[in-house]
């Protein structure tokens, strides 16, 4: 390391002498950033890594792997990539096809075949199923994986596209189908009306009428939003006697207005705290607040289901049912309808739980599925892609970090003892897990909060372990230890072990839990990871230079600050997709709809306490910063790649041992085919087992 002494003065945080950077197709920029890739690519890659990307890719790939499926109507449809398929196949079979182990499946869409035959970088993002005939679909299709789509109709029966149909060309936004002719349309394209189309944060700011035939721009505006707002959305809600139109308001990440509505627009606003999730099935309004809530003379803490009668609601009328009350350590993870039945997810403590809740009468039946599994990671949804479409049939996935997923089908209909759920698929193994042990532990946090982390590697502390620590933190995510094929393959197979990290900021503890590491808080959830590093040691598992940790995208601004914030605590960080510069984060791409995590830096206040955050500006010379590669994709339009090219630049020009990866495609992820994937993931884990000084 050098400590330089003729780099550019930053007399100011304004002050960026790399911000040209942030050119992302710029010619000067793209050169710097070729150049810096590929001598990447020439230290850490070479015939080990092409190996270890390939051996990745077939796991990824391999034919047996459990294709996840939704059903529609009479068909269950999957999107599956493999080798031959590497943009993948939209495909459809039957309920009975796919209890086989072979199951036949029709194959709707060939995207390889389609980005082949139109010279295009497609990638697959989704489709928008007609839901009456389930005929025609609204394709959404993605160059290189970026968010921004194209939108084309398409027909499933004839397996083409819709000649003179629905289509728009790339912009950010969806659909959804008000009946076989219209559309409900929020996108960033103009309008002929004159209204500003795009937020600050850079997605749809109205929603409009399009009906089959007119042009995008001649669509009705029906519904819009302020710019300062995130985003301006609408669905169509079949659950009741008649369709209803739903129009919502994102005003910030964690703030959301909506209100009942027709094609013509919006009538009913709910009247609710912005901050407040909620969900409408038939004639039920579900509401669970994240702060403080008053109804019918009592207050419920953030957290609480409750259940209100809509009509009622609608007229004035407040009585309701509480379905869930949190406990300090013990939040409702998610909830779905099946049919006309609730189903809770519930984290106790991080073991899952699961209960049925049904509506008798004038009051609320709840059956505890017990015999759900409870150890590991466990999620269960529907079956049905529509909710008033379900028989009852749920999919029950279940996994932990040495126990490969399987797949369980569960009947939650009938009013005798439920049965115990049907494995239909298996995962097979991908890695070897003998002598591997599973166990959590907890590190206490700067502020003398418990911080739970699962580790899983070899049985015995040796004072000297190869450890992978990774983490979040943010956006209410959970953080869950998963199977992970990369770190299965690449790190534990070989000696090593891994360490997941339940830091605040994350939602495993509900609100309390993420509101803890949110805005001021940041920084203690960055605390939270460095107090997990050191617990490691405490205990006896290893020393800071054997210890590599990953993060991405919001984990991508954690590991930044592993950097700059706790050097001495590791021996090599991985940081990926990340935001790293917080002064400018909320002016590029998508960042402006972050400023409710994070806070606004043109607010003195709210800098105060993001500068220290700002690994951007932080970084200085002379401090003992261990390797570090920063890795993004050129085509990822939600966090920009400027935040990994400056940082990258910044540090190289101090001296210090900073590379930086940038493939063109990608989006907001590692690639747009598991190749892709492979490689990225296999440059990332060479790099941390040379740099702490392990080759497994």
């Amino acid at each position: 390391m050098t400590d330089r002494t003729d780099l550019p003065t930053l007399a100011s945080p304004d002050d960026d002498p790399w911000i040209w950077l942030e050119e992302i197709e710029g010619q000067r920029a793209t050169a710097w950033v070729d150049g810096r890739t590929a001598d990447t690519v020439r230290r850490f890659g070479g015939p080990r890594r092409d190996a270890e990307a390939a051996a990745l890719a077939a796991l990824m790939d391999r034919p047996d792997k459990i294709p996840g499926v939704t059903r529609r109507g009479e068909h269950l449809y999957n999107f599956w990539q493999d080798a031959a398929n590497p943009r993948g196949l939209w495909r459809r079979t039957t309920l009975a096809s796919y209890l086989r182990p072979a199951p036949d499946w029709e194959i709707v869409l060939d995207v390889d075949a389609l980005a082949r035959a139109e010279g295009e970088d497609w990638v697959y993002a989704g489709a928008a199923v007609e839901p009456e005939r389930r005929e025609r679909a609204i394709l959404r299709l993605s160059r290189g994986g970026s968010d921004a789509v194209v939108l084309r109709e398409f027909d499933v029966p004839s397996r083409g596209f819709v000649a003179g149909g629905f289509a728009a060309p790339e912009a950010k936004g969806g659909t959804a189908w008000v009946d076989r002719d219209t559309l409900l349309l929020f996108t960033t394209l103009p309008s002929a009306s004159g209204v500003e189309t795009s937020t600050r944060s850079g997605y749809s700011r109205t929603v409009r009428l399009w009906r089959r035939g007119s042009a995008i721009a001649d669509a009705p505006v029906v519904f819009a939003v302020d710019a300062a707002s995130m985003a301006a959305q609408a669905f169509v809600d079949r659950s009741g006697a008649e369709p209803r139109i739903w129009f919502t308001e994102a005003i910030a990440f964690f703030d959301h207005a909506g209100w009942l509505g027709d094609p013509s627009g919006p009538k009913h606003r709910l009247d609710l705290p912005t901050d407040a999730q909620w969900d409408v099935h038939g004639d039920v309004l579900l509401v669970k607040p994240r702060t403080p809530f008053g109804v019918s003379g009592r207050t419920h803490p953030p957290d609480t289901l409750l259940a209100f009668p809509l009509s009622g609601f609608l007229a004035g009328e407040r009585s309701c049912d509480v379905l869930f009350e949190p406990a300090p350590r013990r939040s409702l993870e998610a909830f779905f309808w099946t049919g006309d039945r609730l189903v809770l997810s519930v984290l106790d403590d991080l073991v899952p739980r699961f209960a049925l809740l049904s509506r008798a009468g004038d009051r609320w039946e709840r059956r505890d599925l017990d015999m759900l599994p409870s150890v590991g990671v466990v999620d269960l949804r529907t079956l049905d892609a529509e909710a008033e479409d379900s028989d009852g049939t749920l999919v029950v996935s279940s996994q932990d970090p040495v126990t490969p997923s399987r797949t369980m089908l569960f009947q939650a209909f009938g009013d005798g003892p439920f049965p115990s759920p049907t494995v239909v698929k298996a995962s097979p193994a991908g890695f070897d897990a003998s002598g591997l042990v599973v166990t959590r532990h907890e590190a206490v946090s700067t502020d003398g909060e418990r911080i739970p982390y699962t580790q899983t590697g070899p049985a015995g502390d040796t004072g000297d372990a190869p450890v992978h620590l990774s983490g979040y933190g943010g956006f209410a995510v959970s953080t869950l230890p998963h199977y992970r094929l990369a770190a299965g393959k690449l790190w534990l197979e070989r000696g090593g072990t891994t360490v997941t990290a339940n830091i605040r900021g994350g939602g495993e503890f509900g609100t309390r839990w993420h509101e803890a590491g949110r805005r001021e808080g940041k920084r203690l959830a960055h605390d939270d990871f460095a107090a997990v590093a050191a617990d490691l040691v405490r205990r006896g598992v290893t020393r800071p230079g054997r210890i590599a940790a990953e993060g991405g995208s919001n984990g991508g601004l954690l590991i930044a600050n592993m950097l700059t914030r706790y050097p001495e605590r590791f021996g090599a960080l991985f940081c990926t997709i990340p935001l790293i510069d917080m002064r400018r984060y909320s002016k590029l791409l998508a960042g402006a709809s972050w400023v409710a995590e994070y806070g606004d830096p043109d607010v003195p206040e709210d800098w105060a306490f993001l500068g220290p955050l700002s690994a951007y500006h932080a970084a200085e010379p002379g401090r003992p910063y261990p390797p570090t590669l920063i890795a993004t994709t050129r085509r990822d339009d939600r966090v920009h790649p400027g935040h990994a090219r400056k940082m990258a630049a910044k540090l190289q020009a101090m001296g210090y041992p900073a590379h930086l990866y940038e493939p063109a495609a990608g989006g907001h992820g590692y690639g747009k085919d598991n190749a892709e994937r492979a490689a990225f993931v296999a440059l990332g884990y060479g790099f941390l087992r040379r740099s702490i000084g392990w080759e497994g």
